[in-house]
């Protein structure tokens, strides 16, 4: 028994550690061609010959990676903020208030989780022309600042919270408002980081429709513009400037990750759970 003990033991830290390698190689290897020399990748070395910062100078001189990487952070930040308040503030309505039509309107927003996101990006267009938000802001924002799986989310998890406490803060004289924000809130704290951290990642890498919704250089968001470096042209594809770019464009996701990794754990197993 000891004997297949260990060797089961042995087997799951194989298949770990097997696990590990195949995710993060491709990282690693990423990092290390951004050192590259161009003509490095073509001789498939693993290690560059010597550290190579030609593609990083080109990057910040010769591009406008500073500008897209703001765009980018704007974007996420105020999409991630946006989807924390109103679609918890939903979700709190949906499971916390009987009303006529309640629940016709939660159908009607999970119906939208069925339409793929290429069949929306039309309307989303027009309307953004007829707004003037083309190419602004505004128009890379709108379409994620409220989502219906972040509305489902909270929905679910605010359906846990007794009813007692909440009438217990509307006697004492608390508004509803208030109610929402300093009882409903933190009770569902473990979702809230989940969700914000998962519509922080997706807005980050969003690639479909900020590349409809921009026209100039300097309304791009990173992966728009690392993008361009993908066709090649006189003097071939800049693989070891797109590596760069990738390598830089990673470091907020993996800052994000560290600092909520736990959060990131509970929300998870917590969606398990809760009906």
């Amino acid at each position: 028994m000891k004997k297949r003990i260990d060797i089961g033991g042995l087997l799951v830290h194989i298949f770990l550690w097997a696990g590990l390698i195949i995710v993060v190689f491709p990282f690693v290897w990423m990092i290390l061609s951004s050192f590259k020399s161009l003509p490095d990748f073509y001789h498939f070395s693993f290690l560059p010959d010597k550290l190579n910062w030609s593609g990083y100078k080109y990057i910040f001189e010769e591009t406008d990676y500073l500008r897209w990487y703001l765009n980018s952070i704007v974007v996420a930040v105020v999409v991630t903020i946006s989807c924390l308040i109103f679609n918890s503030l939903i979700g709190y309505v949906l499971a916390k208030y009987r009303f006529p039509g309640a629940k016709a309107i939660f159908i009607v927003i999970l119906s939208t989780l069925m339409i793929p996101t290429e069949l929306l990006v039309i309307p989303w267009y027009v309307a953004g022309s007829k707004l003037h938000w083309v190419n602004t802001y505004w128009g890379l924002m709108l379409p994620g600042m409220i989502e219906a799986f972040g509305v489902f989310l909270m929905r679910q998890f605010m359906m846990s919270i007794p009813d007692d406490i909440l009438d217990a803060a509307r006697i004492d004289g608390m508004g509803e408002l208030r109610i929402w924000w300093r009882i409903a809130l933190p009770q569902v704290r473990q979702a809230m980081a989940a969700m914000g951290i998962i519509t922080f990642l997706g807005n980050w890498n969003a690639y479909l429709w900020p590349v409809i919704a921009t026209s100039t250089a300097n309304m791009r968001t990173l992966p728009v513009g690392i993008s361009l470096y993908s066709t090649a042209d006189a003097g071939g594809i800049q693989w070891h400037v797109i590596m760069g770019m990738s390598t830089l464009a990673v470091i907020p996701m993996m800052i994000v990750f560290l600092i909520f990794q736990k959060k990131i754990v509970e929300g998870i197993s917590l969606t398990g759970v809760k009906g």
